[in-house]
């Protein structure tokens, strides 16, 4: 950990608890995001989204939850007020009447051009706080914990416990 960041003696057992843990801390990283983006009038999950499908292109709701590792449903509602702004089209898809592409507008890759200063400004602020190095290797944990083969480890272990 970063030099000058003190330990909490009085921890909790509860504060034992990995999923408690990393909930805990996205919804104050997302609360401080959302800070650093509110002159833009977008929350972090929505940048999120607009990125996500301006870097894949047209893509269905179930393919762009699972590149967001986000239940469909509430992807669903979040793309809700996006749409409404203009910043993504939600059409059918030609190839599956049934399915739903989403393209990011003009006005969506407008709205990502005008974060990108808020966002970098949020990155550093992150990075000043927390360390270069520990926000490197905390990014390469996240990464192996949203890996394929976490999940499938974290699996085998639940069944051989059964």
């Amino acid at each position: 950990m970063a030099s000058g960041r003190k330990q909490n003696a009085g921890a909790r057992k509860s504060d034992a608890c990995n999923c408690g843990a990393l909930r805990k801390a996205t919804r104050r990283i997302s609360q401080l995001y959302d800070a650093a983006l509110a002159p833009s009038g977008i929350k972090v999950t929505q940048r999120g989204i607009l990125v996500e499908v301006g870097r894949s292109g047209p893509t269905t709701v179930g393919e762009l939850a699972e590149a967001l590792v986000m239940d469909s449903g509430a992807l669903a509602h979040t793309l809700k007020p996006l749409e409404r702004d203009g910043l993504v089209d939600i059409t059918v898809d030609p190839a599956d009447r049934r399915s739903r592409l989403i393209t990011l507008t003009r006005q969506g890759r407008a709205k990502l051009a005008e974060t990108d200063a808020l966002w970098e400004k949020a990155q550093q602020g992150f990075e000043v706080a927390f360390g270069r190095t520990d926000s490197e290797s905390l990014r390469e944990a996240l990464r192996f914990l949203t890996s394929e083969g976490f999940s499938a480890a974290f699996d085998k272990t639940l069944s051989r416990s059964r």
